[in-house]
């Protein structure tokens, strides 16, 4: 069966669900193929513990990078909750910690001192700052076609942060800006979420990622989304089939070229479908393989357990409630020598021990998520999100990699706490506990994100080079493909990494230019 479309999408993840609502208001008939069942991809929420009650954001957990533009664009009803506190990071062995407070500058002085690092309290400061004023110059842009870097440079106008963020790695900053070894993990954590890397790396890969992770919004607050991650793709899927997107799940592309895709349903019937453009809103090495392109590895580096628990843990510091500390990002095992000595261990082979985690309480800030039986419980979601454990860990692997790798996270996690975390983990009827583990190899599995890489393909700087040409609309929105006629929409696109739609957004505005 072949139809015919303006626009055939492939991938119906966030990106390609806002490409398709973009542009089937644009008046384009447009095509969504998306090889699972339920749309949405990495941005779903789940009843992971069958009749627990709990809907978890299985794989993305928080929001910063979703420009103000495309929610008010599309009329979407998103409402995002900030978190009171930022962070709190245990002195590993101590029964003390850092505690970053959003609202309370002095009370994060006082908890700075309190764990020793009273010589970076102005530092601390003076550093948030500065962040803060790269992040005002350079999110603007995002909306935008690509800037050029002379320009950026040029919106940021100070020659400091032009040189500590952009041009020498990040680690040689952190060292001569910070003294104190967990001050200097905590700033360093933003630049290696699923991003394996040495702070003195000069690729500055690093570099890149910090930049995503203290750019959005401008201001580099990092919320939750009420009602769960998959409200985000539920509300841009409405949008999009309000004006006319035919959304098809059990699509799978076999094959594509310019000006058509040819795809199977559920049944494991062939169909073709034609069209002035496709918009790839998968992963580009994926794209590649199918067109049997030679590619470098793509390598993501994270482990993500969610949990159930039926009350948050208490911990080893007395004087910070459990609401507190997990009302942020809980730091485990983050210390910046932790982070190198972790970098070195997966670089030989092993899983890093300590494991290092960054652990999120998303009920905390939403209880909608939780049936109201597990609300007046008490009970409580966690998520954990591991650093500098990269994909090449499983290689070679035997079958219990996976439960090797679960028993780390939860033993560095027990590690700050005063009882074992498995103490207050919920168990189904049949005794099964609330855990849920997926590793870089199951998320190659399930959501055909090449070596469980959460960004697609390596970030890149979300601008052009000066001399780099932009005469196309493909490239002056950073989707250029080699392929004639085929573009990207996902997170591999420049610019497209995150819970941000700008994959979609930025494709779907090539499209109307071009």
């Amino acid at each position: 069966m072949t139809t015919s479309h303006d626009v055939v999408i492939v991938g119906g993840g966030h990106n390609g669900l806002a490409a398709a609502a973009y542009l089937a208001r644009a008046g384009r008939s447009v095509l969504l193929l998306e090889r699972q069942t339920a749309l949405g991809g990495a941005t779903v929420s789940a009843e992971l513990f069958e009749g627990a009650g709990a809907r978890i954001s299985r794989y993305s957990y928080l929001v910063s990078l979703l420009p103000e533009q495309v929610v008010d664009d599309l009329g979407l009803r998103l409402r995002l909750a900030r978190r009171r506190w930022s962070s709190y990071t245990p002195v590993p062995g101590a029964d003390t910690g850092l505690l970053v407070d959003n609202q309370d500058p002095g009370a994060t002085a006082r908890s700075l001192t309190s764990v020793g690092a009273g010589g970076d309290v102005g530092a601390w400061a003076e550093f948030s700052a500065r962040t803060g004023r790269l992040a005002g110059a350079v999110w603007p842009t995002v909306t935008g076609p690509l800037p050029r870097r002379s320009a950026v440079v040029g919106r940021i106008g100070d020659p400091g942060l032009v040189r500590d963020f952009l041009d020498r790695p990040l680690g040689e900053v952190v060292e001569s800006t910070f003294t104190h070894d967990l001050v200097r993990g905590v700033v360093l954590t933003d630049a290696l979420i699923s991003t394996f890397a040495h702070p003195h790396g000069a690729d500055l890969r690093h570099n890149v990622c910090f930049l995503y992770h203290v750019m959005g919004g401008g201001t580099g607050d990092w919320d939750v989304p009420v009602g769960g991650m998959g409200q985000v793709p539920a509300q841009l899927a409405e949008v999009a089939r309000r004006a006319g997107a035919d959304l098809r799940t059990g699509a799978t592309a076999t094959g594509v070229e310019e000006g058509a895709v040819a795809w199977v349903d559920e049944q494991g019937m062939e169909h073709r479908a034609t069209a002035g453009t496709v918009l790839w809103a998968a992963a580009p090495s994926v794209l590649d393989d199918l067109l049997g392109t030679d590619h470098a590895r793509v390598e993501g580096a994270q482990v993500k357990v969610n949990l159930l628990l039926s009350r948050l843990p208490r911990l080893r510091e007395p004087g910070v409630p459990p609401e507190a500390a997990f009302g942020g990002t809980l730091h485990v095992n983050e210390t910046y020598s932790q982070l190198l000595a972790a970098h070195g261990s997966a670089l030989a082979g092993r899983v890093p021990e300590p494991m290092p985690l960054e652990v999120y309480c998303h009920s905390l800030s939403d209880p909608s998520i939780l049936s109201p039986a597990l609300r007046e419980a008490g009970a409580h979601t966690l998520t954990v999100f591991t650093l500098q454990t990269p994909d090449r860990l499983l290689d070679g692997a035997g079958p219990g990699a996976r439960e090797g790798l679960e028993r780390a996270v939860l033993d560095s996690l027990g590690s700050v706490l005063a009882e074992p975390v498995q103490d207050v983990v919920l168990r189904l009827p049949d005794g099964r506990r609330c855990v849920e583990t997926r590793t870089t190899r199951d998320l190659e599995a399930s959501l055909a994100m090449p070596g469980g890489n959460i960004f697609h393909a390596p970030l890149t700087w979300p601008w052009a080079d000066d001399d780099e040409p932009l005469d196309t609309a493909a490239r002056r929105w950073g989707v250029d493909t080699p392929y004639p006629g085929v573009l990207l929409a996902g997170a591999g696109s420049r610019r497209g990494g995150g819970v941000s739609a700008l994959g979609g957004y930025h494709a779907a505005r090539a499209v109307l230019e071009g």
